[in-house]
């Protein structure tokens, strides 16, 4: 059975109490350095969208709402 829990570590000594458990195989922790990476969102859509002049934009908007009407 595998079960996966957060905790929030008050005291240092429990972190060696944690870090004892692992050594004996009963528990495995995990970096908090990976769940806390916080996102690149440039990087990651960065040339997802193709660059387009403002004015086709407004136009195809304008032609979006007109077609509701």
């Amino acid at each position: 059975m595998s079960q996966t829990i957060k905790i929030d570590i008050l005291n240092e000594s429990v972190y060696k109490l944690l870090e004892s458990l692992e050594s004996l195989k009963l528990i495995k922790l995990h970096s908090a350095k990976k769940t806390e990476e916080k996102v690149d969102f440039i990087k990651q859509f960065k040339g997802k969208l193709s660059s387009q002049k403002i004015e086709d934009i407004d136009n195809q908007l304008n032609d979006l709402r007109n077609s509701w009407q």
